[in-house]
């Protein structure tokens, strides 16, 4: 029964509610005052002014006013339905959609209050039924069309209708009825045998399918698929289909007791055909007897006379009878040799040897080789050897006794074919041969058809469940059913109607009236319940924006001032269009969407004096002033704010390693490109290499620091490992110096660290044989550009102060070089040779200052600022060289 029959004995009892004060709201508006409204959902928050009604509508956290805007921001708000068909219940989550589900509310006032009762969409089709109602509006859910029935008139609504009474004449006037409930949001429509679900799709009752549940499922029948016989394992199925069984159900067939050509008892034991025997693989009735063969047709059939033993597939003989031999000219056969008596007489045929003389066989035998009739070879003429003994057949062939048939041929009873449980020859006689046999009964899962059992009856025949046998159809038809005239379908391209052959259509698909076939989209035209015909479909309903002209039995558009109607004219209007702001009855603004009526209509105002029946309302703020403006700062969680941080570290030390890569290629380049044009860059001899290898790897001890300094040296671009060695070593010299004033030192302590300083000087000096880059690049430069040499000479002052033991010591930088002084033995200097005892007897040893003077008294010497000299390997004055 269609749920909305559930409608009509409730709204017997629909009663007229009090007005309540209250504030109901829409997305953007709100209204103070009195209203007995049982629409929407009614939204509430603890310590808030009031409780606010909201009607159907999507509201977000930008929703005005402020009043509406608070509580859909409150964290505490809850929001309660105030009829049936409105879900939300419970907490807010913005954004809020209060919406009708899919389905129809009907009230008993106009403007949507008063009693309420809500219609979910229909599961299974409506048909013919209606239900009446005596609401005085009612409301739609999204998506969803109502069809009623108004007086003589269809009419189809598609927006909520406030008030019924607004409707035009032709329909207010009439007694509505609801006919049916669609969703619209199905693509293509559903057939009349489906209905379209919220989600766009078709649901089917059981036995429809197809996506519009325009069919009939597997195994159901007619308009209703109606499930086929439940004895039938196919009928005349599908929606045009009558459900006459085609083939009826089987029951006990063979395969149930592992059996093949063979007949399942009522204790599951299998009963094999003559011939068939249990074969190798335990299926009973697989395999031939032993004295039968298998053809190549699937069949077993017995060996010639005197044959024990045939091989399948040829018959050939493979053991003989005892006494017998093979024929040589037909070895499926096997011969009686000739017998003679003990004078050498051949005995005649119908008689035997005795071993003296020639004895006449029994008279059942034509041949033998025994005076008994079970020693027959040969059984006589009208008789036939089953199992040893010669048998008579009856009128139709059968071998008495069994269930073999007489094989004139062979002289023997044969078997049936492999499907049949019995068969015959009519009309039998000495001259019938085996071609003539017809069976007389067949297996479970075959059918007789001339003399055959075949699995299905062939074209125009038709299954006989008296007999299991196959008939042929009427003249009339080419395929038929139950009985030879009930036809499926006609000859000479004739279609058939309830089982004849008239020359009209099939039955037409319940969606039609008449129609050229029977399909759901070959109607021709449509019932009443579907009056729209499209593209050979018929659809229950025109567009939104359409009405159905009876005259012409087409869709007409309505007209513009309509969003549905029904009929010409802006006097047919169901609804009014949200874009133009009308309402039905007249002009205003601010209609609700989906309602067709506004705000103000749905709620009274009084006079702010108030009047004896109607007090004043009460003081509320906020309903008319908007929300306050949201701040475009979104403050930051200390999670987000930690990862932007880390995020930001991350990718600043990224930014640091690839610069501080860049830069150090640039520099290892400029490096290179500079020893290159420098010619700097030579790796010494191998002595040199050795030495450098040695000190990478193992470092420079204690002993080895000075000289390992003067050979690290003679190559150029260890200039700046040259200077940190220097500073080393002076910083060693001043340590002792500190050594040798501590009172605390021993008492012996000899002064020669300065001339081990002023040696290594000295070696750093004469390795230098030739000028050096350093030097040849100058003078070149002097001689192309005068003013070279001045700059050349700066550069050497400032190498001469930056070199010096008084710049390294003092850390100030000489601005000329060092004075000439002469050299001469101080006695008592700190740095002699005297130890603090003053031993003044021990023999002197000339220091290398003490040297020098003695070797360059009587020679002239000049200053060379550059510090390079042919002659400076022998010099030993570490701060004076020569030109």
């Amino acid at each position: 029964m269609f749920l909305l029959g559930l409608l009509l004995p409730a709204l017997l009892f629909f009663t007229k509610s009090a007005a309540q004060s209250t504030v109901v709201c829409v997305a953007g508006q709100c209204i103070q005052g009195y209203t007995n409204l049982t629409i929407g959902a009614q939204l509430s928050a603890p310590g808030a002014a009031t409780d606010i009604r909201l009607l159907p509508g999507r509201y977000t956290t930008a929703t005005d006013p402020e009043l509406l805007h608070s509580l859909l921001t409150n964290k505490d708000a809850t929001l309660r339905p105030l009829s049936q068909g409105f879900t939300n219940n419970g907490t807010i989550s913005l954004p809020l959609d209060v919406a009708l589900q899919p389905g129809v509310a009907v009230y008993s006032q106009s403007m949507y209050s008063g009693n309420e009762l809500f219609a979910p969409l229909p599961t299974s089709p409506v048909g013919n039924s209606s239900t009446p109602i005596t609401s005085q509006s009612f409301a739609l859910s999204s998506n969803v069309w109502l069809s009623m029935h108004s007086g003589s008139d269809r009419v189809i609504f598609w927006s909520s209708v406030p008030d019924v009474a607004q409707l035009p004449v032709s329909v207010a006037t009439g007694a509505l009825a609801i006919l049916d409930i669609q969703s619209s949001s199905c693509t293509p429509a559903c057939s009349g045998n489906g209905v379209c679900s919220a989600s766009g799709t078709c649901t089917c009752p059981t036995g429809f399918t197809g996506s519009a549940c325009e069919s009939c499922a597997q195994g159901f029948f007619g308009p209703k698929c109606q499930s086929c016989p439940s004895n039938c394992d196919k009928c005349d199925q599908g929606i045009t289909g009558t459900g006459i069984c085609l083939a009826p159900a089987v029951t006990n067939l063979p395969s149930t007791c592992n059996c093949v050509n063979g007949v399942c008892g009522s204790n599951g034991q299998c009963t094999c055909n003559p011939g068939w025997t249990t074969g190798t693989n335990g299926t009973s009735c697989s395999a031939c007897s032993k004295d039968f063969y298998k053809t190549s047709d699937g069949n077993c059939q017995v060996c010639q006379l005197g044959c024990t033993e045939c091989a399948d597939g040829t018959g050939t003989c493979i053991t003989c009878q005892s006494g017998l031999t093979q024929d040589a000219n037909d070895r499926s056969k096997c011969i009686a040799p000739k017998t003679s008596t003990s004078t050498g007489i051949e005995c005649p045929v119908g008689s035997f040897s005795d071993g003296t003389i020639c004895s006449p066989c029994s008279p059942s035998c034509a041949t033998c080789s025994g005076p008994t009739s079970n020693d027959c070879i040969i059984c006589a003429s009208g008789t036939y050897k089953f199992h040893g003994s010669c048998v008579s057949a009856d009128g139709n062939g059968v071998c008495t006794g069994s269930s073999l048939i007489a094989d004139n041929n062979k002289k023997e009873c044969d078997s049936c074919p492999s499907k049949c449980t019995g068969c015959k020859i009519p009309g039998f006689n000495v001259i019938s041969t085996v071609d003539q046999l017809q069976c007389t009964g067949c297996l479970p899962g075959f059918v007789l058809n001339g003399g055959k059992c075949v699995q299905s009856c062939p074209s125009g025949t038709f299954v006989d469940p008296t007999d299991n046998t196959c008939k042929k159809c009427d003249a009339s038809c080419s395929t038929c059913s139950g009985s030879a005239n009930l036809c499926l379908t006609c000859a000479n391209n004739q279609l058939a109607s309830s089982g004849s052959s008239s020359g009209i259509c099939l039955a037409c698909h319940p969606d039609c009236a008449t129609c050229s076939g029977g399909g759901f989209n070959q109607c021709s035209s449509c019932p009443p319940n579907r009056p729209v015909l499209t593209n050979g479909r018929c659809l229950p309903t025109c567009a939104q924006n359409q009405y159905f002209d009876k005259t012409t039995s087409t869709c007409q558009a309505c007209d513009s001032s309509c969003s549905s109607c029904s009929g010409p004219g802006s006097t047919s209007c169901l609804a009014c269009g949200n874009s133009n702001n009308k309402v039905l009855r007249g002009g205003s603004t601010s209609v609700i969407p989906g309602m067709g009526v506004c705000l103000s209509e749905l709620v009274v105002v009084p006079e702010p004096s108030g009047t004896a029946n109607v007090p004043p309302l009460p003081t509320i703020t906020g309903i008319n002033s908007p929300a306050p403006a949201k701040s475009n700062s979104n403050r930051l969680q200390w999670w987000q704010i930690l990862l932007m941080t880390l995020g930001c570290a991350f990718i600043f030390t990224v930014f640091l390693m690839c610069w501080r890569r860049r830069a150090r290629k640039r520099r290892a380049n400029k490096t290179k490109q500079f020893a290159i044009a420098k010619k700097l860059d030579d790796p010494g001899n191998w002595k040199q290499r050795l030495i450098r290898f040695g000190e990478r790897l193992f470092g420079h001890t204690s002993k080895n620091r000075l000289a390992g300094h003067h050979m690290y040296t003679a190559n150029t671009q260890g200039y700046s490992r040259d200077t940190k060695r220097g500073d080393i070593a002076l910083r060693d010299l001043e340590e002792q110096r500190r050594w040798r004033d501590d009172p605390k030192r021993p008492t012996t302590y000899h002064d020669d660290d300065l001339d081990g300083i002023v040696g290594a000087y000295e070696y750093e000096q004469s390795t230098r044989s030739t000028p050096s880059e350093y030097s040849r690049y100058y003078r070149r430069q002097s001689h192309s550009n005068p003013s070279a040499e001045l700059d050349r000479e700066e550069n050497v002052l400032e190498s001469l102060a930056s070199r010096s033991i008084y710049s390294q010591v003092t850390g100030a930088n000489k601005k000329a070089p060092e004075p000439r002084l002469p050299v001469r033995d101080l006695p008592g200097s700190r740095f002699s040779m005297s130890t603090s005892s003053g031993s003044s007897n021990r023999s002197r040893t000339l220091t290398p200052a003490q040297e020098y003077k003695s070797s360059v008294q009587h020679r002239e010497v000049q200053p060379n600022l550059t510090g390079s000299s042919g002659n400076s390997s022998n010099s030993n004055n570490p701060f004076r060289k020569y030109i």
